[in-house]
């Protein structure tokens, strides 16, 4: 085995903010793995909706705002992550690292030494693993992977025998993750109609392939300019999410009530859509890009005796059922555009700016 370094190459997040928050940094340490993780050489990893919400500090309560790029200073307060808390600076962010396992701790048996892997971005407590209150997310609680190296719980690296580039491979674990997750806790069956909005991002083109994998009718909700990308994910028919009274429209590509819907969009079109959804149907959430604060009747949620699910930390089975996803070659790479490291700002406003449809990957030299 070659030699490692004794630094590397790393964005650093040295606060919240605007983009002015990164600064990309050739002198960082390489980590040193703990006795259960191991070191992965990072080649490529996966952009996401959470590492902008995090710098920006959208996930605190004082921010009722739709997600954007610009930070909310003051507004953020100390509880801007994901579970409540201030974040740690300087951090390297990116949840989505695939690469090569160069190092283990001393816990760690030697097989899975030159592995390609991609990682669970859920660290779960190693003695209560199902308590979701002690769950960390790489990078955001724990360094992650817009870096040459990362050091991951052995525990949370899963080796994957695939003909996918690093690149697509990367394009996978939080989107495709969460949008298992949001699909696994309402149970979508075959033969069923599930209405996804905001189809075109990471997650909801996602949520359109694993929902037909499963049998299931997709009502996708995106813009008009991307109708073609979003059926060609698999999408039975979609609407313009600039339709006037989206709701109908939605009820009219349906014909009728759906069974499900899958949402990351909230804002105004929360309320109409949810009267969508039949009697004793579900809704299932883990975002809200267009505004967290929504108006909810509580006569729609129990006359209709709805099922509400928010999506967040999963179980390590919706990460394995990904993993076997892929390795059967089950699932489509949706990869937009990658970008260096080095050009990690630029990446990021192209990523916030919403114009692509999929996944942006950045690629680490």
């Amino acid at each position: 085995m070659n030699r490692l370094p004794g630094t590397m190459t790393a964005l650093h997040l040295v606060g919240n903010g605007g983009p002015e928050m990164l600064v990309l940094r050739h002198d960082v340490p390489v980590p040193v793995p703990a006795a259960d993780e191991v070191l992965v050489r990072v080649r490529a990893c996966g952009m996401n909706n959470t590492d902008v919400n995090t710098r920006v500090g959208w996930y605190s309560k004082s921010v009722t705002g739709a997600t954007g790029s610009a930070g909310f200073g003051s507004e953020a307060g100390q509880d801007g992550t994901w579970g409540g808390g201030g974040l740690t600076f300087p951090r390297i962010q990116g949840a989505d690292p695939c690469g090569e396992v160069v190092a283990v701790g001393a816990a760690v048996g030697p097989g899975l030494m030159g592995c390609r892997v991609l990682a669970d971005g859920w660290i779960r407590d190693a003695v209560d693993p199902a308590d979701r209150s002690k769950a960390g997310y790489l990078g955001s609680e724990r360094d992650g992977g817009y870096a040459q190296f990362c050091a991951i719980p052995a525990r949370n690296v899963y080796p994957v025998e695939s003909d996918l580039t690093d690149v697509e491979l990367a394009s996978f674990p939080c989107s495709w993750a969460t949008a298992e997750h949001m699909l696994t806790r309402p149970a979508l069956a075959a033969g069923e109609t599930v209405v996804v909005t905001g189809a075109s991002g990471g997650v909801g083109s996602a949520l359109v392939q694993l929902a037909k994998l499963r049998g299931a009718r997709v009502v996708a909700v995106t813009s008009a300019a991307k109708f073609s990308d979003v059926s060609a994910c698999g999408a039975d028919v979609c609407v313009d999410r600039a339709s006037a009274g989206l709701a109908d429209a939605v009820v009219e590509a349906a014909s009728g009530p759906v069974d499900v819907l899958a949402d990351v969009v909230g804002g105004a079109d929360f309320a109409p859509l949810l009267e969508v959804v039949r009697p004793g149907g579900r809704y299932t959430t883990a975002g809200a890009i267009a505004g967290p604060i929504v108006d909810l009747d509580l006569r729609t949620l129990y006359l209709n005796d709805l099922e509400l699910y928010g999506c967040t930390v999963y179980e390590p089975v919706v990460f394995e059922a990904l993993v076997g996803y892929l390795e059967r070659g089950e699932l489509r790479p949706l990869v937009a555009a990658t970008w260096p490291l080095s050009e990690f700002r630029e990446a990021q406003e192209a990523f916030v700016a919403k114009a692509h449809t999929g996944a942006m990957v950045i690629t680490i030299d």
